[in-house]
């Protein structure tokens, strides 16, 4: 028998892996991600209260519950999420996010992107892969930031809320977060 190759190994390990990933068919992926928006939401609602009269006025709301986020000179972030409108679920999402320079560590973070005009909301359902740009409203409530209201409602058709902030690594920036309509899955 022939030892392992470089290739053989790289190539069993990306098998293994693709094997770990799940489908979610049969699973209850997409009432646990629910769960996680609900609890997601409510965070919000509870401790924003400037953000959370954005939400509650919006027509509609992208709540990512979990973004996680790792670099080392190159770096990246994933998540799930769902889309409501009047609180009810719509569509699931996916966010990925690729960066490369100075970087290091590791993160985990919630935000929610908060659709302001009707057309901002269509923009984003109908795009086949829906990328943040810098013309968005950013917030980071948890850092003192305070939203005015009445300002951004008639500046900003999107506003993205970023909190919840975890890890080892300094700031979380959405701007060039490609989002993807997905079936929920396990992660």
């Amino acid at each position: 028998m022939k030892g392992l190759s470089r290739r053989n190994l790289l190539l069993g390990g990306a098998a293994l892996g693709l094997a770990g990933c799940s489908n979610a068919v049969g699973q209850d992926a997409d009432a646990r991600l629910d769960a996680r928006v609900d609890a997601t939401r409510n965070y919000l609602l509870q401790n924003y209260p400037n953000e959370a009269a954005l939400a509650q006025g919006a027509r509609g709301v992208l709540y990512m519950p979990l973004m996680t986020e790792a670099g080392f000179g190159v770096g990246g972030a994933y998540g799930q999420g769902a889309l409501r409108i009047n609180n009810i679920t719509v569509d699931y999402y996916s966010a990925t996010q690729a960066s490369v320079g100075f970087q290091i560590g590791a993160q985990q973070y919630a935000h929610v992107l908060i659709f302001q005009t009707d057309q901002a909301l269509a923009n984003f359902r109908s795009a086949p892969g829906w990328v943040a740009e810098a013309d968005a409203y950013y917030t980071l409530p948890s850092r003192g930031m305070t939203t005015n209201i009445d300002t951004i409602r008639a500046q900003y058709p999107v506003v993205a809320v970023i909190f919840g902030q975890s890890g080892l690594m300094a700031g979380a920036a959405i701007a060039g977060t490609k989002y993807n309509r997905v079936i929920p899955s396990t992660f």
